[in-house]
């Protein structure tokens, strides 16, 4: 990879670009991220990624580095740079750099990184084969609004359910699904039903999430926001997950046993292409 990174304010190729070794993001996890995704050069859902941005920032008490207009700016920059036409870009905002110590100043410099991800990400191929999942026990800190990178927890289970099968886990609390490592998990009844978790701190507010249960009123499916059990899912017609680097991405089994017939199903394709064909008309061109 020869890439061109952002950092605090300057652009370096990526083997260049350094961060401290007492930056908090390090030491303690104390920093936030997104991911916007870019499709046929434009920009997708952005304004809704921005928004939770400043939630998550809001929520751990660090400061914005850039003004709004500049930090569209900074994305249309590195996709040019790095010449993205489809991929996505990561930005990650931690506290800032003090020796180390668990309590921290008032006010501190943030740390702001932003890289890109190459990626042809409207040529998922499991998008045809679907997904197979397990459930696993919620281990995740219970802010999980928060977009932080404390990540470890979901990237052990995921690592360990790939090695024995499956595309991904869900994690289950209370007795009820919560979502995927990173992504939000959707269920349609039997009766048609679009049923999906209620927001609330067990789960991360997600802009896909959110895109796709607006398009899916539009469509004038009945939608449900509550929580719903392993059972329910399995006894489900079709599920799917949603996120901003795999969209709208069918589930067809779950611990081991059919959803549905154990194929893709026509809601979660539906969704997925009105949603692709809707950012490609309301995206954000990153070439001027």
């Amino acid at each position: 990879m020869d890439r061109t990174v952002y950092l605090n304010g300057a652009w370096f190729a990526e083997g260049e670009a350094k961060v401290s070794i007492f930056d908090r993001g390090f030491l303690f996890a104390d920093a936030i991220y997104e991911v916007t995704a870019v499709i046929q050069g434009k920009l997708v859902d952005y304004p809704g990624h921005v928004a939770r941005l400043k939630r998550s920032l809001g929520a751990l008490g660090i400061a914005m580095p850039v003004a709004e207009e500049d930090l569209l700016e900074l994305h249309k920059q590195i996709a040019r740079r790095n010449g993205v036409e489809d991929g996505l870009i990561y930005l990650q905002i931690s506290r800032g750099v003090q020796d180390r110590d668990f309590v921290f100043p008032e006010t501190m410099e943030p740390t702001f990184v932003m890289f890109t991800q190459k990626k042809k990400v409207l040529d998922n191929p499991k998008w045809k084969t679907g997904l197979s999942v397990k459930t696993v026990a919620e281990g995740r800190w219970s802010d999980r609004q928060i977009k932080t990178v404390q990540l470890l927890y979901s990237s052990l289970r995921k690592t360990e359910a790939n090695r024995e099968g499956y595309d991904d886990v869900l994690f289950v609390e209370n007795g009820h699904i919560t979502e995927a490592s990173s992504a939000n998990f959707h269920i349609v009844t039997q009766e048609g039903v679009l049923v999906t978790r209620d927001l609330s701190n067990a789960l991360l507010h997600g802009i896909t999430r959110g895109s796709i249960l607006h398009l899916a009123r539009e469509a004038e499916l009945v939608v449900e926001e509550r929580a719903f059990t392993p059972q329910e899912a399995k006894s489900a017609s079709e599920a799917f997950v949603t996120s901003a680097t795999s969209f709208v991405t069918p589930v067809v089994r779950l611990d081991g046993e059919k959803i549905g017939t154990g194929e893709t199903g026509p809601v979660s394709g539906k969704l997925l292409e009105i949603y692709i064909h809707e950012q490609l008309a309301a995206g954000i061109p990153v070439a001027n």
